[in-house]
């Protein structure tokens, strides 16, 4: 009797013991399934995020960023003359020498005026139809408004001319010739 006693109660705990793994079973498997969700949303996540990159790439190939052709960008030095003036500050026949430097970056052509190794301004620039504009306002604190526009419409290799016109507070005028010429790699 012992014995059987003994026999129905290995076979409960069995028993039971198979309900406890069963349970344990239930639970890695719903562990494991989360995971794969987890990972089905991140692997989404990094199709798109590739997706998104070769669109990126694909229109950054088509459109080009801004940029000075080759045979403009770098430095020239300048011989800047006054021709007209009704401004107390310019007086015809005043010269003026400077370096400029045609360079640009990923969103924007820029010309620097640099005089003895100082920055002295900086214009925005465009180029199209073998033209180059150049535009410079002071801004809203400066105690004068400034606007300047240069257009040189003669290119060539080794030269660029054109004219600046200067307006001062809206109340006066100056015209000037601009004559640039390459920066050679001997100085």
């Amino acid at each position: 009797m012992f014995a059987c006693l003994f026999f129905i109660a290995i076979f409960f705990m069995a028993g039971c013991r198979d309900d406890v793994r069963e349970q344990e079973l239930n639970k890695r498997e719903q562990i494991l399934l989360e995971k794969e969700n987890q990972f089905a949303l991140r692997e989404a996540d990094y199709q798109s995020l590739l997706k998104m990159r070769d669109s990126l790439l694909a229109k950054k190939d088509t459109i080009a960023p801004p940029g000075w052709p080759t045979q403009i960008e770098g430095l020239w030095n300048s011989k800047v003359v006054c021709t007209e003036s009704n401004c107390s500050d310019y007086i015809v026949g005043d010269q003026r020498s400077d370096l400029w430097d045609f360079s640009s970056d990923s969103s924007q052509m820029v010309t620097k005026v640099i005089s003895n190794n100082k920055l002295v301004r900086i214009y925005l620039a465009e180029y199209s139809n073998n033209q180059i504009n150049l535009d410079f306002s002071t801004d809203s604190t400066a105690p004068k408004k400034v606007t300047m526009h240069v257009l040189l419409n003669e290119t060539a290799p080794d030269k660029l001319k054109g004219t600046r016109t200067i307006a001062i507070d809206s109340a006066c005028t100056a015209k000037f010739s601009v004559e640039l010429n390459r920066v050679s790699n001997k100085e």
